[in-house]
């Protein structure tokens, strides 16, 4: 009887918040506080049935809450919560729902103040429907719904040039991705028709069940491109993975996240913790059963992964808006996440896990991270680290609570023990993942971009918090403590930054290997989703106390350095740190990432080539136009010529035509 209640109560959790989006943005107006009251009360609800859920869950394993509707014959409309749903709902609504009380007090006074509760209701309602999914199609209208939300939210200001153009060029950049999505929910709708022999009747092919129930067919499908026979599984999985390049701010298509800083500071937390970057790791993991059964696109997430969270982290130590820092050190993060996904070539479906771990914990710190900043701003007005300084000494409490989430980012704790921050816990476990992958396979680079990125992240979070909060006042600023309603949220996602791995991170794994183990899925793909994390330790053997103690070494490295730059400032940066030294140039330009983008390709070569043909369809238009208009004089003027206005000519030229036609109606019928 539990499980049909909350088979009913499902549907709920996105259905909620989505009512609050019309009630709030109908009536906000002539409610208090912009009718905030309205998506609080919808996203706690929704909050308490996904945790009731989750628990339901833990306490049954093997269980899953399904429903499916019929749409149009041939698609549904569906509810799958699994392990994997569950826990992205649980997260996405809790930390939702924090940011929501928060921006109660920092939005207060705002002219658009329930414009902005009725999107944010909107944005979390997309990203729940999102996370529950039983189907692709309507995965990816709710992926589109929370562009949609971002692109509003991140141009909340419209008023501003500069957010009008973020906003823009976020909604484009991310449009790149969902192009490729979309393809490839395209290709494999026509490989699923095509082995399925078509539509039949009760069976929905873009149900996730049903999808994986074809990947032995599917990866047996190859077609000839440039000469390689490619599996048509390959090709899907990295359109798929195209989409979540987008999506979660991956190289190349990460340009569009920093600028993302120009809408309110808890629209970032909610972007960068609990909704929009999150949907493309949740893609991949969604689908990880295609992407195990494809390893060639499972590469390409690992490196490209490993990649961007080195590549972002070099950018991170050079900014110094407070906002931006924390923007590349979410795209780092992201990289993390995708890496571990891309390492089940090596550990199997516990990729999964160690990357929805890390997902997790990065939700709490990283909206931690964020609504401190906003704490910060909202407080002395500025967000330029170097006019700060000094401010722990007037917000004690969000100089406490933003070194906690400093310190989970960075991945402090204890090896081989129960000690250590939530950030420590997932993120060692990813890297970790990556040294038994380079064992099992003598590929190292991964394990490398890993160490190198956790060693740049610990420079640029403490680097944050050494200018922000220590020293002197570097310029006539007037802070003060944020309000209770701002700083117990701070205080709430502290705890778990602190605790939550620790607490969970043997339960949590065990809890997400159902994901794909269930009834419900009914994975069958070989050996393929056997292989498993024990089965590389057993034969990569135990790591040495050095292995296991790098990313605590590289960590607190990362601190020394910060510490002896920006605390004792015993080292002076002077010419290192200037516009003249061509790397750090490099760095502040984001690699020239702009003028290559707009300038390059957008201005110069798209907006030349589209220029170019414009102007030559122009003038073939034109040339035709043109001469149809002179053909249509010259033959008028001849024309013209035979109006000679005497009604003898007229009436021999009407005899002589019915002569012909009667003519021919007589040889028509002769030869009928």
């Amino acid at each position: 009887m539990v499980k049909t209640a909350l088979e009913e109560l499902a549907f709920l959790i996105p259905l909620l918040p989505a009512l609050a989006f019309v009630i709030t943005f109908f009536f906000g107006r002539k409610m208090p506080s912009g009718g905030a009251i309205v998506p609080i009360l919808a996203i706690a609800a929704s909050f308490v049935i996904s945790l009731v859920i989750t628990l339901r869950l833990l306490a049954n394993p093997g269980e899953v809450i399904s429903q499916s509707y019929p749409w149009f014959a041939v698609l549904n409309i569906g509810v799958l919560i699994d392990p994997l749903a569950a826990v992205m709902l649980s997260m996405v609504s809790f930390v939702s729902l924090l940011i929501h009380i928060y921006a109660v007090s920092y939005m207060s006074g705002d002219p658009g103040e329930a414009r902005y509760f009725a999107e944010t209701a909107l944005f979390t309602a997309a990203m729940l429907s999102l996370a529950l999914s039983d189907n692709i199609l309507q995965f990816f209208v709710s992926w589109e719904l929370v562009g949609l939300c971002s692109y509003l939210l991140i141009g909340f200001w419209f008023e501003r040039p500069s957010a009008a153009a973020a906003a823009k060029k976020a909604f484009l950049t991310t449009r790149v991705g969902d192009v490729m999505f979309l393809t490839g929910i395209i290709v494999l709708t026509s490989d699923l028709l095509k082995l399925a022999g078509g539509f039949q009747d009760g069976t929905y092919l873009l149900r996730f069940d049903e999808i994986f129930s074809y990947i032995p067919q599917l990866s047996a499908l190859h077609s000839n491109i440039f000469g390689f026979e490619v599996s048509h599984l390959t090709i899907i999985t990295l359109l798929f993975f195209g989409g979540a390049i987008g999506k979660s701010g991956q190289f190349p298509l990460h340009v569009w996240l920093p600028d993302a800083m120009e809408g309110p500071t808890t629209v970032s937390a909610l972007i960068h913790a609990a909704t929009m970057v999150t949907a493309g790791v949740y893609l991949v993991a969604r689908t990880f059963p295609m992407f195990i059964a494809a390893p060639d696109s499972l590469m390409v997430v690992a490196y490209l992964g490993g990649f961007t969270a080195l590549f972002a982290g070099t950018m991170g130590i050079v900014m110094n808006d407070l906002k931006r820092v924390l923007a590349y050190s979410t795209i780092s993060q992201l990289g993390y996440m995708m890496l571990g996904l891309g390492l089940g070539s090596a550990i199997g479906l516990e990729a999964v896990g160690i990357s929805l771990f890390h997902l997790i914990n990065h939700a709490f710190f990283k909206a931690l991270l964020f609504l401190c900043a906003g704490s910060v701003i909202h407080a002395v007005g500025t967000q330029d680290m170097r006019e700060l300084g000094g401010v722990r000494k007037v917000m004690p409490i969000t100089a406490a609570t933003m070194t906690i989430a400093a310190l989970a980012l960075a991945g402090f704790g204890i090896p081989g023990t129960s000690i250590g921050t939530s950030g420590f816990f997932s993120k060692d476990a990813i890297i970790e993942a990556a040294y038994l992958f380079g064992e099992h396979s003598n590929n190292w680079i991964p394990y490398a971009f890993s160490i190198a990125a956790a060693l740049l992240t610990s420079i640029y979070i403490f680097r944050l918090i050494f200018m922000t909060f220590t020293g002197k006042p570097r310029s006539n600023y007037h802070g003060h403590e944020s309000p209770a309603i701002m700083t117990i949220p701070l205080s709430i996602l502290a705890i778990f930054a602190l605790v939550f791995g620790g607490l969970t991170k043997t339960g949590f794994m065990d809890f997400l290997k159902e994901t794909f183990a269930n009834s419900f899925v009914n994975l069958n793909i070989g050996n393929l989703a056997a292989l498993g994390r024990n089965q590389i330790v057993e034969a990569a053997g135990h790591e040495s106390l050095f292995v296991q103690w790098l990313p605590m070494i590289v960590a607190i490295a990362g601190l020394a350095v910060a510490f002896l730059i920006y605390y004792l400032r015993i080292i002076k940066l002077g010419p290192l740190a200037s516009m003249k030294n061509p790397v750090y140039r490099l760095l502040y330009k984001r690699y020239y990432q702009h003028e290559i983008y707009t300038e390059f390709f957008s201005l110069g070569i798209v907006y030349g080539i589209i220029a170019f043909l414009s102007q030559v369809l122009d003038v073939i238009i034109d040339s035709i136009v043109e001469g149809i208009g002179i053909l249509t004089v010259g033959v008028s003027e001849e024309l013209r010529k035979v109006q000679t206005g005497v009604i003898q000519t007229y009436a021999t030229a009407v005899i002589l035509g019915v002569s012909l036609l009667i003519i021919l109606v007589k040889l028509i019928t002769e030869v009928l």
